[in-house]
């Protein structure tokens, strides 16, 4: 089965998933099939036996991630992996062991910080609101992930929440931690700190563990935290057998402690690594890869980006300046509208922003133009009332045998007794979304195999909901670029490309203007055939905004700007003010 773990791969995935004893650091760029090589890298070597299932733990940062990672193993013939979160990893050690050590039942997980740190305020006489609450919240977790205690937290942290002086925040941290305490309960950062204090303090805890992972694999590893990296070197112990693959210019979570140093220094730290750059793209069309390695030229470990062969030559990216905020939102309304018209599948188009706030015009476009659109990061789509509801009421229709009309019938007859017409209602609206809902479960079922029962389509949407595994409903993504991380859509209409939008008005430091190009370059590299940009002026009232320093930054040649339909005069003549980016496309590297 070896060489079917290896069909399909390009020479350099193919080195990195052959390379299996010792340090690999897999330095991959976007779209150039990092989880690809990793699973078939794991194949491979559980086929030649140079790994056992059961011992090998693939550590991702969500716990979606490590669903679709197991589901392609599985596709590859191999199960038992450990393909867990951190913070799952660490959460399975703890209960597993706590009873031994601790001769007590392991404590609770707090399930809502925000409201134990209201309870901790709420004694010290504080009155906060929720935002405020939610800062301190993520104060505690920088604190924590970043391994400092309180003590040494106002020397690291000075700025603390808008509000609050640092005295008062130093308070509730304690009343928090004291509280906590008192209740006998772990947040999710106490996790990692409990279970890597456990290996620190019990060897017999620590051989066991390390007797049953004798291999490791780590995806993301430009966001892996202090904390995370000191579990890691425990788990690790003197062994070598550790594969990282990560993109330093996909690190766009520093605010919570993701630090890309822990990847750029791989080398440093294991001076025998074998280091393996991949940096064929097989999503993006060249003239968006043109616009990626622009932006991200001369970057701290930027890997330049090439279009594999067989890769279209693609639509040179389009750039167009609004005279405000509500002209941006229609016009980028009328280009998707356009594309639907012209028979793109709504799922395959994404509009992609820096900050939620601006998802609220773009939906209101949207729905002008009867455009369906699904905001991602809301609720998960096995956790939605019409889901839940459609899942029971299959599951219970389930008991019965079979009609001979078959599966899709039998689920679109349930369906249509909780709703579902066969015409869509107007979009922009809940109903609507109920009724796209209830049609992604009828697609699943038409997609299934003919003799599919309809016990064993439930199940199959139980094991969806279990692993993240969310169908995707025939609607436009609206999400901002955190969430958009690594996903992809073949076109993508990128926003807000302004000074104060992307960058951020509050990123003041190089660091932080950094932080927010490689945002800019997650949005732009999620794009697989189109891509277009924009940025507005602003709305009444507020000081003009001028277009992202990122568009110049971007070069010449890569960029055809535009005017907008109902943009003319100075205001035209101010859209297309990056002229750099007026001119046709270079040729692909």
């Amino acid at each position: 089965m070896s060489a079917d773990a290896l069909a399909g791969l390009d020479e350099r995935q193919r080195e990195a998933a052959t390379t299996l004893r010792g340090p690999v650091c897999v330095l991959a760029g976007a779209g150039t099939g990092k989880t690809r090589v990793i699973t078939h890298r794991i194949a491979h070597g559980v086929d030649t036996g140079a790994y056992t299932p059961s011992r090998m733990m693939a550590v991702t940062f969500t716990t979606k991630a490590a669903g679709e990672m197991r589901g392609r193993l599985r596709r590859l013939g191999v199960v038992g992996v450990h393909a867990r979160t951190f913070h799952a990893a660490a959460l399975a050690q703890l209960n597993f062991f706590w009873p031994t050590v601790a001769k007590d039942t392991a404590p609770a997980i707090v399930d809502n910080k925000v409201r134990l740190l209201a309870h901790a305020a709420d004694g010290l006489g504080m009155r906060l609101d929720t935002p405020t609450l939610r800062d301190v919240a993520a104060q505690i977790e920088w604190r924590k992930i970043t391994m400092r205690s309180i003590d040494a937290y106002p020397a690291a942290r000075p700025q603390g929440v808008p509000g609050m002086d640092l005295d008062a925040l130093i308070d509730l941290q304690r009343a928090y931690e004291k509280l906590k305490d008192e209740r006998r309960q772990l947040d999710f950062e106490d996790v990692l700190l409990a279970c890597a204090g456990m290996l620190e303090a019990e060897p017999r805890v620590t051989a066991a563990v390390r007797e049953q992972y004798r291999h490791f694999t780590v995806d993301e590893f430009q966001d892996v935290s202090p904390l995370q990296f000191a579990l890691l070197r425990l788990w690790l112990g003197d062994r070598r057998d550790l594969c990282v693959v990560g993109d330093a210019s996909q690190t766009i979570f520093s605010f919570a402690g993701a630090d890309a140093s822990y990847l750029l220094d791989f080398p440093r730290r294991f001076p025998d690594a074998r280091v393996v750059r991949l940096e064929t793209s097989y999503r993006s069309a060249p003239p968006i890869l043109d616009v990626a390695n622009g932006l991200m030229q001369g970057r701290p470990g930027a890997l330049r980006l090439s279009a594999a062969g067989s890769a279209e030559p693609g639509a040179l990216p389009q750039l167009t300046g609004y005279p405000d905020d509500a002209a941006e939102a229609r016009g980028v309304a009328a280009a998707v509208a356009a594309q639907v018209r012209a028979g793109v599948d709504p799922r395959t188009i994404a509009v992609l922003y820096r900050s939620h706030a601006q998802s609220a015009p773009l939906l209101q476009a949207l729905a002008e133009q009867q455009i369906a659109a699904t905001v991602l990061g809301g609720k998960r789509f096995f956790d939605l009332p019409e889901v839940r509801q459609a899942v029971l009421a299959l599951r219970g229709a389930s008991v019965a045998p079979l009609p001979a009309a078959g599966l899709v019938a039998s689920v679109r007859d349930v369906l249509r007794s909780l709703g579902l017409t066969d015409d869509p209602p107007p979009a922009g609206g809940a109903v609507r979304d109920a009724w796209e809902a209830r049609r992604a479960i009828l697609r699943l079922a038409e997609e299934a195999p003919a003799e599919t029962s309809l016990r064993a389509f439930t199940d199959e949407l139980r094991s969806r909901a279990k692993d993240q595994h969310e169908p995707a409903m025939r609607t436009v993504t609206l999400a901002t670029l955190h969430a958009a991380k690594g996903l992809e859509w073949d076109h993508v209409h990128l926003v807000g490309v302004a000074e104060g939008l992307l960058p951020i008005s509050y990123a003041t430091t190089a660091a932080q203007v950094d932080e927010e190009r490689r945002l800019a370059y997650v949005g732009i590299t999620r794009s697989a055939r189109s891509l277009s940009l924009s940025w507005s002026h602003g709305g009444a009232g507020r000081a003009p905004r001028a277009p992202s320093r990122f568009l110049q930054e971007i070069g010449t040649r890569t960029l055809r700007a535009v005017d907008a339909p109902a943009t003319s005069g100075a205001a035209s003549r101010r859209a297309r003010s990056p002229r750099t980016t007026e001119r046709p496309a270079r040729p692909a590297r």
